[in-house]
């Protein structure tokens, strides 16, 4: 996974879709740092399919799990409050700003 592509989609606030375990997702990335010792992403689920839960909401995606990933023309307003189970992370690589 080449990780510029993530980073450069949160830098300028585009959305991303990606196959993650087999369902085809839309989202907004809004970080990319180490959780637990894993590369993540932790977007805001706009569209596609998931198997937890509901549309939309906050996913925390591994990205060695990522397939397909593309950066659509298509941009997001900037940065949503996040619930606090998403707010620790070992390090925050970059973030929506």
């Amino acid at each position: 996974m080449n990780t510029s592509t993530i980073r450069s989609a949160i830098t300028d606030r585009k959305i991303i879709e990606f196959t993650y375990h087999g369902y085809a997702r839309i989202a907004e990335p809004h970080v990319y740092g180490i959780h637990k010792g894993k590369r993540q992403i932790l977007v805001y689920q706009v569209g596609g399919l998931t198997s937890s839960g509901r549309i939309p909401d906050w996913r925390r995606i591994n990205l060695d799990d990522i397939s397909g990933l593309k950066v659509t023309g298509q941009k997001f307003d900037g940065p949503r409050d996040r619930p606090p189970e998403y707010s620790d992370w070992d390090t925050i690589i970059t973030m929506v700003k």
